[in-house]
């Protein structure tokens, strides 16, 4: 896991002199190309700024980075078990492919066998890794200004209408309902914790959220409501800037966010989200601090109502919100990544101010 690691600096340094001993120990993810590597990699060295790293190809995958084609780093995985080694060529001979189970079936592979070994080896199924790597690109390609059809080939949908169920599942809305001149537009960012979409006007970040947050669809459809259905995919300034903060945020170097946010929730809601906001990262407090520092001592469950609702994630920290016995609680992204996020953020811990003799 990212925490057990080394810090920033050392695998940084690492990186640059080629270390072998981090070798199947760590890995760069570069946020530039969207590739992830070995440390010892003889490719040209990345910012330091676009740099993450990672203890596990599979964390590597999850957040949603292709393997580098010249360090190989699946190679020890897929040389180990010449199942794992023959699909991984397939993928990278047919990344658009729709692959199924009977596809496994027919290279004479037992399916569940094949689920296991690669959720043991990269934290997903062969399946998963595949679609993520085809939607992904369909997204990107309207991203770009491309047509839809080019999306759905892209994205290896050879059915229109499966394109559209997948791309609806995860905006709310077939391809084709995108406006061409909208108010708000979906961008795509990658995460060391997973994909995240965000909706921004040209001026305000409206929404940050991983893409598998069961919320999402119902955030999304109140974004296009309030925009009259004007929701379209392209860059915004504050789509940039945010993924900016969020790489160095990941980095280590910079826990501060300053991209213009539009909130979208009752006075009260907002007024728990600019608290929350004031909350140092490193720290954490419960519903019943935030409860008291807005001066509604009562309101603790209302409190917890508006962290729910929070649709800015990181942004407005409402992972570093717990609960009062100092437990977790719930967590829209995850309580995995809520616990991952308040590991990372140990980095950041204020450090008391000396005292002067």
């Amino acid at each position: 896991m990212l925490f057990n690691l080394p810090d920033h600096a050392t695998l940084y340094q690492a990186l640059l002199d080629r270390n072998e001993s981090y070798d199947g120990q760590a890995y760069v993810c570069v946020s530039s190309t969207g590739i992830f590597c070995r440390l010892t990699c003889p490719a040209r060295k990345p910012k330091r700024e676009n740099c993450t790293f990672y203890a596990s190809v599979g964390e590597c995958i999850e957040a949603g980075f292709r393997a580098c084609k010249r360090c190989h780093p699946l190679a020890p995985m897929a040389e180990s078990d010449p199942a794992i080694s023959a699909l991984l060529a397939l993928l990278d001979e047919r990344p658009e492919y729709r692959f199924s189970e009977r596809d496994i079936s027919r290279l004479g592979l037992d399916a569940s066998t094949i689920r296991r070994s690669f959720k043991r080896q990269f934290g997903m199924t062969f399946l998963e890794m595949a679609r993520q790597r085809r939607l992904r690109g369909g997204f990107e390609t309207m991203a770009t200004g491309g047509k839809v059809i080019e999306a759905q080939l892209d994205a290896g949908f050879s059915s229109p209408s499966a394109f559209r169920t997948a791309f609806a599942a995860l905006l709310g809305t077939a391809p084709g309902s995108l406006a061409q001149n909208p108010l708000l537009f979906a961008g795509w960012v990658s995460t060391p914790l997973g994909d995240m979409i965000t909706v921004s006007s040209r001026t305000h970040l409206h929404l940050l959220e991983f893409t598998d947050r069961k919320g999402l669809p119902r955030e999304l459809a109140k974004l296009r409501a309030l925009a009259k259905g004007s929701l379209g995919i392209g860059s915004t300034a504050p789509a940039e800037q945010i993924k900016s903060e969020l790489a160095a945020y990941f980095a280590g170097t910079s826990a501060r966010f300053e991209t213009p946010l539009a909130y979208t929730g009752s006075p009260f809601a907002q007024s728990v989200w600019d608290t929350l906001r004031l909350i140092p990262a490193g720290t954490t407090k419960s519903y019943s601090d935030i409860a008291r520092e807005i001066d509604r001592p009562t309101a603790t469950r209302a409190v917890a109502r508006a962290n729910g609702a929070n649709q800015i994630a990181l942004v407005v920290p409402c992972h570093r919100v717990i609960g009062a016995d100092g437990s977790l609680t719930g967590y829209g992204g995850g309580l995995w990544r809520k616990q991952k996020l308040l590991e990372i953020e140990r980095q950041y811990t204020p450090q008391p101010e000396r005292q002067t003799p």
